[in-house]
């Protein structure tokens, strides 16, 4: 009990003392997350509006396949990327395995379901309501799912944020493709996993606890963003 208790008091200083490993840690594990959680944004939220508001020939499987991969193992998509990336792989001479991009590309994978399952059901839900107007106006198919963005977002900004919560969270595909190597490429959950299994407690504790208040400052400005939206269309 006294050695938790120890290692709650230092790693409460590492944190109060802006420790320079602890700060480059977390700013490495936003910098990956938030470009993974954009690109992710980037590619489903556009792709998720054209399969809302348009018919084609295997759109039931895309949206089946896009919800089944919301349960997509970290591990195998880091085993994917890994062989890919590898020397020996189509990829390899790009130099990229046990790289931040390594890790940005495989937090973009599984964050990117995520994008296209919800916005999916968001945009659907919207072109409900104003589909008709929007056909009535003549807008395209580009004009309209532009117009979706704006009109749903509140809804956007949720997707984006359940994006950067699996993204921030992941450890299992990142430390394969990462390498977890000091200085370079480790981020908070592959640090507190490895700080644990080492028996040092007092960093794993002070990025545990700095984990926590960023998932709480983003919950916070998420839902006062969406006050704000709300209250502008009023």
């Amino acid at each position: 009990m006294h050695e938790i208790l120890q290692a709650l008091i230092t790693s409460f200083k590492l944190v109060g003392s802006c420790d320079p490993e602890v700060l480059g840690i977390v700013l490495l594990s936003l910098r990956v997350s938030l470009s993974a959680s954009i690109i992710a944004l980037l590619i489903g939220a556009p792709l998720a509006g054209v399969v809302a508001i348009t018919h084609f020939r295997g759109q039931k499987p895309i949206i089946v396949l896009a919800n089944a991969m919301l349960g997509l193992p970290p591990v195998v998509v880091g085993l994917a990327l890994y062989l890919l990336l590898t020397r020996s792989g189509p990829l390899g001479s790009a130099g990229l395995l046990f790289s931040p991009s390594a890790m940005v590309m495989a937090q973009t994978v599984l964050a990117t379901p995520i994008v296209l399952a919800l916005w999916h059901r968001a945009a659907g839900t919207l072109w409900s309501h104003y589909g008709d107007l929007l056909r009535t106006d003549g807008a395209t198919m580009w004009r309209s799912i532009m117009e979706m963005f704006i009109i749903g977002q509140g809804a956007l900004l949720t997707t984006f944020l359940a994006a950067f919560g699996r993204a921030i969270a992941e450890v299992g595909a990142i430390i394969i493709v990462g390498g977890n190597i000091r200085g370079y490429t480790r981020t908070m959950t592959t640090t507190i996993a490895l700080e644990t299994s080492k028996g040092d407690l007092p960093l794993a504790l002070a990025l545990g606890l700095i984990l926590i208040l960023l998932s709480i400052a983003v919950s916070a400005a998420a839902f006062l963003l969406a006050d704000l939206a709300g209250q502008s269309e009023d």
